[in-house]
Order: structure tokens, then sequence, then C-alpha cells
């Protein structure tokens, strides 16, 4: 499908890197004017503290054709999302596309702590950024959303309905909750938004090679299947720029609606749209998570050639 946003209004909040930063990359390349959030600004680092700023995905977006602003807000502080909401009214009257992308809670994990032995502040900071900030976005600019014809909310996530039926052992509890939130945030919201024409679905990547995922390896783009003698099932991942492309295409498509309300993620969407990744591939991960992965399969190379 050709895909073609000019002349639509996009915000992406907490689009500072990862999927959310290529999101905002593919909606401007598309056409769309993109509103980009976070709280990692040039000389200003969050408490993430990681390199990528919310300036670096506006000059990538420019890079790649496009146009968009980028404005620091904390999606957890109201006046500053009130203030978000009302610039953008004040510009353009409307907003086409909301893509809720806001985290940052990762380096909070303590991988595999029961609830008991983690910190209760990192806990709590996880639920905080996963439901409060997702919740206080919703109210401030979906009224934006309701202006324009036709909008799209997507709630960003890890991990299908399916694949979080059950907990993910060796994670933790606060991130959990917290990630399993957005499909009943994404399912509520589709109900309310139903009689006014918008959509609203909940999305996850598939295994993502972010900024954070690769360093967290020691490898880089060029050589990320070096990775895979430490994790084999990391044959499956993809770039963030797949699930960017699938975004693109799903704000394009007049039919969308009868999506709403469900968690959908990169590859099924690909499907649906005939994306590939930027090698040419197709990665299936949550599927091959499930049916590989999950079962306790190894990660052989024909195996893993039938996911991608």
């Amino acid at each position: 499908m050709t895909v073609d946003l000019t002349g639509k209004i996009a915000l992406v909040a907490g689009g500072t890197r990862g999927a959310s930063r290529a999101i905002a990359v593919e909606l401007g390349r598309a056409g769309a004017y993109v509103y980009v959030t976070g709280r990692s600004s040039t000389g200003q680092r969050s408490d993430v503290d990681r390199p990528e700023t919310i300036d670096e995905t506006v000059a990538l977006i420019e890079a790649a054709g496009g146009t968009g602003t980028a404005l620091r807000v904390d999606h957890l502080v109201p006046d500053q999302v009130r203030e978000l909401a009302a610039t953008i009214d004040a510009a353009h009257g409307r907003l086409d596309v909301l893509v809720d992308g806001v985290w940052g809670g990762d380096h909070h994990l303590q991988w595999g702590k029961p609830v008991w032995e983690h910190d209760l502040d990192a806990s709590l900071r996880m639920l905080h950024l996963g439901i409060d900030a997702h919740v206080i976005t919703s109210h401030f600019l979906l009224p934006l959303v309701l202006k324009a014809p036709a909008g799209l909310l997507v709630e960003m996530t890890d991990g299908t309905e399916e694949y979080n039926a059950e907990y993910r052992n060796g994670t933790a509890l606060g991130y959990y909750v917290a990630k399993s939130a957005a499909h009943n945030l994404a399912r509520a919201e589709a109900a309310e938004l139903a009689s006014h024409g918008v959509t609203a679905v909940a999305l996850t990547p598939g295994w993502l090679r972010s900024e954070a995922m690769l360093d967290a390896f020691g490898v880089r783009e060029g050589n990320w299947r070096d990775a895979t003698a430490a994790q084999p099932h990391f044959a499956i991942s993809e770039t963030p720029t797949y699930v960017g492309r699938t975004v693109a295409a799903l704000a394009a498509d007049p039919e969308r609606a009868e999506l709403s309300g469900r968690t959908l993620d990169s590859g099924s969407l690909a499907r649906r749209y005939g994306v590939d990744d930027v090698d040419g591939s197709r990665p299936d991960a949550w599927r091959y998570m499930m049916e590989v992965e999950r079962a306790g399969k190894p990660a052989e190379e024909s195996t893993v050639s039938k996911y991608r």
C-alpha cells in the first residue's frame, strides 16, 4: 500500500529512542508533521541516563525528508501535558495520530526479583511510567484527536496479549503489570472512542534491536548477529524501523477501525500491509516466541528462517 500522511499531525510521546523514535521518523518520512516529546533533550538527560535525545529524533525526521518539533515534556506532570496539548491545539487545532510510547523504566527492572525483594520505589516508578503517564497523556491529548477525522491512538507496550497471559518469569512484577496494562488501556479507550470514529490499539514491536539492546549485547546493527552466540533466539530480532513502517502503514489505512481495541504486533501488521524490515525480511517475533522460545525448542537456522 502507498503510505502518504501528507497534512497529518502526529505526536509521538516518549519518542527519544527505540521503537518510538523509529515510529516518529517513519511518520515524518510519510509526510506527517511530527511532534516528539520526552525528557532527554540536548544538554539535559533524564534519569534513564542515555545519550539519545528528542532533538536527535527530529534531526532524523528531517534527514528522512520530514518535518517536526521536539518539546521536552514529562508526561507524569499534568501541567506539562496540558501545556503540550494547548501548543498543538493553537498551531493545528487537531491531532490525527497519537502514539504513546512513554516509558523509560527499564533501568528499574532488577531482573528476577520477587515483589518483596524488589526496590519498592523502582516498582512504583515502573507502574507510574507505564500506567499513570499514559492515562495523563490520553486525558489531555485525546480531545485533540477527537477533532481529527478518523483519528488514531497507539499505546506502545511489550508483548502480545497471548504472550502476556502468563507471568513473564525473569522480569519483575512492576514491569509485567505496567506493560500488560496497555492491553486494557487500548480496550477501554477503543470503547470510549468508538462513537467518535477514532481507532485505539495497543502495539508491541518484536525483539527489538534498540540502541539499549544492542549496547547490552555489546554489538552494533552492522554485526548484530554476533549476539546470537550468547542468545541464539536473538536471531528473530528486528530493527526499530520495522515497527515504524508498520505504524505509518496503520495510520494510512482507511480500514483500520476493524482493529480497534486489539493488541497488535509488528509481525502481524507487516503481513497485513506487506511491510519488510530494512534487510528485506519480515520477522514474526511473537509467534516465534510462543511456538519456539517458550516451547523450549532450539533456535536452529532452519526454524528461525520460517519466522523471518
